[in-house]
């Protein structure tokens, strides 16, 4: 069995630099990410996280530790302060050892992150 490396992404939004909002929708992202591609903790490699600079009231990467993922390595950073950038957006790259090809994994885009990716909406 083969496993190669592969990156799921995903993004949300929240409405207010809230620390409660914050890890709440980072986990309903992770736990989305995580289900509809079947992940298991054991084979992630790592996880990147990163925010707006409008958000600085918590790490994002805090609601993996909700998961239960203390064995995971998690690394969290800045967007930079782009103009034409989403607002209040928190991405994420899990990066997973998987047997599955590339046009199986399934990227997750919630709320107003939607906009980032349209093509990846479970509309199209």
């Amino acid at each position: 069995m083969i496993h190669l490396l592969r990156g799921v992404r995903g993004a949300t939004t929240v409405t207010a630099n809230d620390r409660e909002e914050i890890l709440a929708n980072t986990f309903s992202l992770l736990t989305d990410m995580i289900q509809t591609n079947e992940i298991l903790p054991e084979d992630i490699g790592a996880v990147i996280f990163s925010s707006t600079p409008d958000l600085n009231s918590a790490f994002p990467a805090a609601a993996a530790r909700k998961l239960g993922w203390t064995a995971v390595p998690l690394f969290g950073t800045q967007e930079i302060d782009n103009p034409d950038g989403l607002l209040l957006c928190i991405r994420v790259l899990i990066l997973w050892n998987t047997e599955k090809p590339q046009h199986q994994i399934r990227h997750v885009y919630l709320k107003e992150a939607v906009k980032l990716r349209p093509d990846f909406s479970p509309a199209n």
